[in-house]
């Protein structure tokens, strides 16, 4: 190791001995996760049909629609940063998630009065992306503040595992329950999964709601955006994450657009060998979720940050390799190589980054990156379909898990290998901690 992060903000370390299956401000979160993303998976489901069904949409309306939902997070990242670390978390976890279920509640009245319009739906996707957005930055930047450094990797382990299993069981709630009624009505499921999640934030500790950011000056939102850019440039760890997840996401986005094309067209996969291995991939990511920690553990946060993103990034290869032959085997190596990997480098690199970051920038570096992951995975589908219109599928294919790689290797550069893991305030307040021992 050549170079190490060195903490921002030296103070005493609050350690949580009880267990986090005894720790009551974690598993608040968990249930929520849990609630939110079955609740989220039925809204994926339920929002592109509600525009089929009722507004005709074609191709371009229901991908506008899908776009609208990430685009606001996007651009507003940089904002939402700062707001998050300025923020009583408490407070705006509960205030932003009750927004949601005003939101997606305005859908069924329109539905059943037929006032239902392109403009109130767009409006929906925008607004309720961009809350989402936001939660999902504070939620991130409220973690480390519930739990002690060292439960860190397995806490979110748990809650990737919690959002995992909404994402399983979630569209097929979502199917089952718009077949009996109707898109609109099934988006009442969220607005339940949300109330639910306004209970919870209110139920965490009082001490999220005293801001981290007592290191922010009132000063101009733009120097609050210099001084989150400026922890990105100096912390080598955290600017080749960027680096990484572009990378990876370019290469997986391209992949992940063409592969069911590719699949069914120059593969010739039946429907039960593909479905058999979209399953595959599910069941890779629970068990990336069970691996996480104890490999943390063996090898080290950032040397599982470097071998999960590289066998990930290089598990995209078996790919175009399917189409020598062995084509359902092949894929479904893929995929289980891919969904394991692929998930835990996602829970070590979140983990080192709240590790590294003081906490007061959280928010702002928690943005950034969430921008990043969010942007390139479209920029990939559209740049690798409209390459794969000229060249091919195949060659597209191995470009993009060279992409992959590319950005993979850029974790193995000098800073990154050993993220340091001294205890300092970015932990949880005393009261914060102490509310979570169990009795």
């Amino acid at each position: 190791m050549t170079e190490t992060s060195k903490p921002a903000d030296p103070g005493p370390t609050v350690s949580v001995s009880a267990p986090l299956r005894r720790h009551r401000p974690f598993l608040l979160l968990a249930t929520e996760q849990a609630a939110g993303s079955v609740g989220r998976q039925v809204t994926a489901l339920a929002l592109p049909l509600l525009a089929i069904n009722e507004l005709n949409a074609g191709p371009l309306g229901a991908a506008t629609l899908m776009a609208l939902t990430y685009v606001p997070g996007i651009v507003l990242s940089p904002y939402i940063g700062v707001a998050v670390d300025r923020a009583r978390l408490r407070r705006m976890l509960a205030l932003l998630t009750g927004v949601q279920v005003l939101v997606l509640g305005s859908v069924p009245p329109a539905f059943a009065w037929s006032a239902l319009t392109w403009t109130h739906l767009f409006t929906v996707a925008c607004v309720s992306g961009a809350l989402t957005a936001t939660v999902s930055v504070a939620l991130q930047s409220a973690l480390p503040r519930v739990v002690s450094r060292e439960q860190l990797m397995a806490a979110n382990s748990v809650l990737t595992g919690a959002r995992t299993a909404g994402m399983i069981g979630g569209p097929a709630l979502g199917g089952a329950l718009i077949g009996i009624t109707d898109p609109a009505s099934a988006l009442l499921v969220e607005c339940v999964a949300y109330t639910l999640g306004v209970l919870l934030f209110l139920a965490l500790p009082a001490a999220l709601n005293a801001p981290a950011a007592t290191g922010v000056t009132e000063g101009s939102r733009r120097e609050a955006l210099r001084e989150g850019l400026a922890v990105l440039r100096r912390e080598p760890l955290l600017h080749r994450q960027a680096l990484a997840a572009a990378g990876l996401n370019l290469g997986g986005g391209a992949a992940g657009a063409l592969f069911i094309l590719y699949a069914t067209q120059e593969l010739a996969l039946p429907p039960w060998q593909l479905g058999t291995v979209y399953t595959a991939y599910s069941v890779a990511m629970g068990a990336g979720v069970l691996v996480a920690t104890p490999l943390t553990k063996a090898l080290g946060l950032g040397r599982t940050t470097q071998w999960c993103a590289a066998g990930a990034a290089g598990a995209l290869f078996l790919i175009p390799a399917a189409s020598l032959g062995l084509a359902f085997p092949v894929l479904l190596l893929y995929e289980i190589l891919f969904g394991l990997l692929a998930t835990v480098w996602i829970i070590a690199m979140t983990t080192a980054r709240q590790l590294v970051t003081p906490t007061h920038l959280l928010g702002r570096v928690n943005a950034f990156l969430q921008a990043v992951l969010t942007s390139t995975l479209p920029v990939g589908a559209l740049v690798g379909g409209a390459l794969a219109a000229w060249t091919g599928i195949v060659p597209v294919l191995i470009g993009a898990a060279v992409v992959a790689s590319a950005g993979a290797a850029s974790l193995w550069f000098p800073g990154t290998d050993n993220p340091v893991v001294t205890p300092d305030t970015r932990t949880a307040p005393p009261d914060c901690a102490d509310a979570g021992r169990g009795s």
